[in-house]
């Protein structure tokens, strides 16, 4: 049974405050001053110096002061205040939200308003997209060479697409080409002389062919005078068109439609309906056989006049025409850049940039593809085709040459077309008779033949009859530190 004084001094705290045991004895270190401890290095006043009893709970662990802090704030909160603190989380996010789908809107309105400037521009014909600047030459050994055909290439097309390659050489055959592997795809083999009612397909020199915007439709001309009509997916035979007199010289569809334009040697222009399998009209203006047809979107085409070393606009809806002149030899093909500018080669060995607005050339460069020949009786090569990618400042030219220098060379148009730079140049062996630009702009195709495709003046027996696809590198990117640098 405890004593009455140690019950006594529990339940009267004020006895362990003042540094008492239960027994009323000073503890080991006290002084003398009111029974106060100390503690050494410690103020007497500090309560650091207070002393618990041994009959107290056991401490809890010490709290950090931030978060007291904390959850003082929180336990503070009153309801209303935190309804206040989350509606304004809540609007905050909200605000965030519709910032980031107005900047998404915007850059998707800013990405149609600049497709819609890009389509007026380039109906208004003065689209020009600076491709060239980063253009660099391939290297030898990413130059693929497609062989097929036995005599040489005289056309070719490329499907909008990019998958494949249509082309028809004086052997009288097609033959359709997977772009990717390379491969033949289909063959329409050409048939001999005297053949023509029982064979499908030409019998004489293909000379030009054509390939509708949507890929439904491939046309193709020879020197029989036909024109002939081809499922392109198949290569079916669908129809066959007569009426021209002479030489089927070149083809060409409307794009985004099926109306076809064609020219020959007799000096015409024929418009067609391949839907309807119909004839529509014939124009009349040159003074000497056609060598080259293009067209774009408008009703209206452009044509080479060959010997009469004319260029002619033919309005179709308006019957009318219009007539230029600058080289001063016999203009063999013709490209149109855009609706309002054009691209000429000539066998003076000249290149010509056109506006439809100006009766004489914006630019000419003469030699383009130098001159061969003994001493002092240097002849220019001839530029047998041109080619130009689309709404864009890059045009490429062919040369026919019987010395092994023959190249496609590709040109920079300066600004608003007014002047036409070299870019590079790709060695070739043979005479090039066709260019064709992919879509992309990703690569450029030639037909490479030992013959000029209108005649056999020369024969390089050295040059092998293929196709050439020519890839076209860019430079790569500048990196921004680059240019914040500079």
């Amino acid at each position: 049974m405890s004593s009455p004084f140690f019950i006594k001094a529990k339940e009267n705290p004020k006895f362990a405050k003042k540094g008492k045991t239960a027994t009323g004895l000073k503890r080991k270190g006290d002084g003398d001053s009111g029974g106060k401890g100390k503690l050494r290095g410690k103020k007497p006043n500090s309560k650091h110096n207070e002393e618990i009893s041994s009959d107290s709970e056991t401490e809890s662990p010490v709290v950090p002061r931030k978060r007291q802090i904390i959850e003082k704030e929180d336990y503070d909160e009153t309801p209303q205040e935190k309804k206040l603190r989350l509606a304004k989380l809540y609007l905050n996010q909200l605000k965030e939200e519709e910032d980031d789908k107005a900047e998404e809107d915007s850059f998707e309105t800013d990405l149609v308003a600049g497709r819609l400037q890009d389509e007026v521009l380039e109906q208004k014909g003065k689209l020009q997209r600076l491709i060239a600047k980063d253009l660099m030459p391939p290297d030898a050994s990413e130059i693929r060479v497609l062989r097929g055909h036995k005599l040489p290439i005289t056309c070719l097309v490329i499907s909008s697409d990019d998958k494949c390659i249509f082309s028809a050489a004086k052997d009288c055959s097609i033959i359709k080409w997977d772009i990717e592997s390379g491969k033949k795809l289909h063959t329409i083999p050409g048939g001999r002389k005297g053949t023509e009612d029982r064979h499908v397909g030409h019998t004489a020199h293909i000379l030009c062919m054509a390939i509708s915007s949507d890929g439904k439709y491939l046309a193709t001309g020879d020197m029989n005078k036909l024109i002939m009509i081809w499922e392109a997916k198949t290569c079916k035979h669908l129809y066959k068109f007569t009426g021209h007199k002479g030489p089927v010289s070149g083809l060409s569809f409307r794009k985004g439609t099926h109306d076809l334009y064609s020219a020959s040697h007799d000096r015409s222009v024929k418009v067609w309906n391949v839907d309807e399998n119909a004839y529509v009209e014939t124009l009349f203006g040159h003074q000497d056989a056609i060598t080259g047809l293009d067209c774009l979107s408008r009703e209206c085409c452009v044509t080479a006049g060959g010997r009469d070393r004319s260029v002619r606009v033919w309005k179709i809806a308006e019957e009318s025409q219009l007539v230029f002149h600058g080289h001063e030899g016999s203009i063999d093909c013709i490209q149109l850049i855009n609706e309002e500018h054009m691209v000429s080669g000539a066998d003076d060995g000249s290149v010509c940039l056109w506006s439809v607005n100006k009766k004489k050339p914006l630019s000419t460069v003469k030699q383009a593809h130098g001159r061969h020949g003994d001493a002092g009786m240097e002849q220019p090569h001839w530029v047998a085709s041109v080619a130009a990618l689309q709404n864009s400042d890059t045009v490429a030219s062919g040369a026919s040459s019987c010395s092994h220098n023959s190249k496609v060379q590709l040109w920079k148009c300066g600004q608003n077309y007014r002047k036409l730079e070299p870019l590079f140049s790709v060695p070739v062996c043979g005479f090039v008779n066709s260019l064709k630009f992919s879509s992309s702009g990703q690569f450029l195709v030639a037909g490479v033949g030992q013959e000029h495709r209108l005649g056999r003046w020369w024969r390089l027996k050295e040059a092998k009859n293929g196709i050439y696809i020519i890839p076209l590198k860019r430079k790569p990117p500048i990196p921004e530190e680059v240019k914040i640098a500079e």
